[in-house]
C-alpha cells in the first residue's frame, strides 16, 4: 500500500459566497455537509490513516523571513491505497466540493525520503 494525501482546496470568492448566504440556510448546507463528511469517513475508514483537519491563516517561511500569505489549501486528509488512481477515486463525489464551497481536493503521493 503507499500513502497518499489529499489537500482540499477552495477560493477566497467561493468563501466569501458561502458566508453571504441566509444564515438558515448555510446552517442547513453545513449540517447536511457534516453528515456527509461523516459518512465519507465512515465508507472510508480502512483507507484513512489520518482524517486530517480544517486548516487556518497560513505563514511562508523563506530566506527573506517569515510572512504571512494566503493559498487555496483548505484541509487535508492522509489515504492508502494501491496505486494514486485509486487513492483519487475515494475523494469522488466528496462533500467539501459538494456540498461545501470547496473547488476540488487534489491527490499526492507521499514518497520515501532518500537514502532511508
Amino acid at each position: 500500500m503507499k500513502t497518499f494525501v489529499a489537500v482540499c482546496t477552495g477560493s477566497k470568492a467561493a468563501m466569501e459566497k458561502w458566508k453571504e448566504m441566509d444564515a438558515d440556510k448555510r446552517k442547513e448546507r453545513e449540517k447536511a455537509g457534516m453528515e456527509a463528511w461523516e459518512n465519507w469517513v465512515a465508507t472510508h475508514k480502512d483507507a484513512i490513516v489520518d482524517s486530517g483537519s480544517p486548516l487556518g491563516k497560513t505563514k511562508r517561511i523563506s530566506v527573506s523571513g517569515i510572512a504571512d500569505t494566503s493559498n487555496n489549501i483548505a484541509a487535508y486528509t492522509k489515504v492508502q491505497a494501491e496505486s494514486h488512481e485509486a487513492a483519487a477515486k475515494l475523494f469522488v463525489g466528496h462533500p467539501h466540493f459538494t456540498i461545501f464551497p470547496g473547488d476540488g481536493v487534489e491527490v499526492m503521493e507521499c514518497l520515501p525520503m532518500p537514502n532511508q
